[in-house]
């Protein structure tokens, strides 16, 4: 596993949310994931970095290498000091959305991923991502 320093990155323009997807791709391509992950981590990477600028006005990005059980992977902690998901369960139905949209955001980002991990409440919200290499 190749070794890097945590990545964080603040989210306040739509900008950031490009730099946040990029910075994801780049520490995959770095550890060896092939281009379908690289696609799907960067993928589900701008979709939770966009909800954080949509829904609190900006937030946070943090990337990190992680061991889980002898498995190596990213992992990737968007972080908003937004209202809150007030209903999760909810707001990871297809279709279901607050703002008019396709209501396929977190949905799709978990779909995307081998692991997420959603913690809100009003005034704070953590979305945690993982992927993992493959096993060899």
């Amino acid at each position: 596993m190749s070794d890097f320093a945590a990545i964080r990155l603040d989210i306040t323009s739509q900008l950031d949310v490009i730099t946040c997807r990029q910075k994801a791709r780049e520490v995959a391509i770095n550890m060896g994931f092939g281009l379908a992950d690289q696609t799907r981590l960067a993928t589900a990477v701008s979709e939770l970095a966009r909800n954080a600028l949509r829904h609190a006005g900006g937030g946070s990005c943090l990337i990190h290498a992680v061991e889980t059980d002898g498995r190596y992977g990213i992992q990737v902690l968007i972080s908003d000091e937004g209202p809150g998901i007030a209903d999760i369960k909810r707001a990871m139905e297809d279709g279901y959305s607050t703002d008019k949209s396709l209501g396929l955001g977190l949905l799709a980002a978990k779909r995307l991923v081998h692991a997420m991990e959603i913690d809100s409440q009003p005034g704070k919200t953590s979305i945690r991502i993982d992927m993992y290499l493959p096993q060899s």
